[in-house]
């Protein structure tokens, strides 16, 4: 069974209305390649806007909408926290979950993020879980390392099996938002450690998990990073802000 390829485009704290409607107007032109989604990830006061604007361009299944966060507790009070309930109400079928951003700024644990990936999962959504290195880690060699004790908490939490619904998106932290990308060779031999990383504990589950890149992808490199045997396409930052980047992005990708 092919991989599936994404291109999820994550929003963070930017866009507006506007945003919402021009997007989703001049995405209704691109023809995706078959095994190829489009996941949108805005902030969440504009998911309904987002799902409205969706149907009304009859681009339910070709857009996919998606959270930037969800909370690991069902209900309770938690002011400022999303559910999962509330997330399924609004069509969204994917989360982000364990960006660097809500790791660094907001010390979300791994441990956190693998309460989030489970509280994702037992409600239907398909998380997006987000590991990656800083630079400091990349120069003294301790990427393998810190990948695996990103990844491992989840395993142990939700069981290897339960990743035949979960995408990862590697995103090096030292190239989101900073225009520095990791080469296609670079970024293929991260992707490749950690499929096998996941084989160790289920080889056919590893196959099939879509592995994205992400930090600083744009429309010049998408085609070489989207080309390496291990990446299924990528988790876009500010590019998928811009219209026409956008475009080009999910216009070259390509299903595996």
């Amino acid at each position: 069974m092919a991989r599936r390829t994404i291109v999820a485009a994550n929003w963070k704290m930017n866009g507006d209305l506007t945003l919402v409607d021009t997007m989703v107007k001049n995405l209704k032109t691109v023809e995706l390649q078959d095994n190829v989604s489009v996941v949108i990830c805005p902030s969440s006061p504009y998911l309904s806007s987002l799902v409205e604007k969706v149907s009304e361009q009859a681009l339910n299944g070709a857009i996919c909408i998606g959270a930037q966060n969800v909370s690991e507790h069902e209900y309770g009070a938690y002011t400022g926290e999303i559910s999962t309930q509330m997330l399924q109400e609004l069509s969204v079928e994917f989360v982000i979950i364990g960006h660097s951003e809500r790791r660094g700024y907001y010390k979300e644990t791994s441990t956190q993020v693998a309460h989030k990936v489970k509280a994702a999962l037992n409600a239907g959504l398909t998380p997006i879980l987000c590991i990656g290195e800083s630079e400091a880690e990349r120069a003294t060699e301790q990427t393998e390392f810190v990948l695996a004790s990103q990844l491992q908490p989840v395993i142990d939490e939700v069981g290897i099996e339960k990743f035949i619904d979960v995408v990862i998106a590697y995103e090096p932290v030292w190239a989101i938002g900073t225009g520095k990308t990791a080469s296609s060779e670079m970024a293929q031999e991260t992707h490749q450690f950690i499929r096998q990383f996941l084989a160790k504990a289920n080889e056919s589950v590893a196959a099939k998990v879509p592995l994205l890149y992400g930090g600083s992808v744009n429309a010049s490199n998408c085609n070489e990073l989207f080309a390496q045997v291990d990446i299924d396409g990528g988790l876009i930052g500010g590019a998928s802000l811009q219209v026409e980047q956008f475009k080009a992005i999910c216009l070259a990708t390509k299903g595996k």
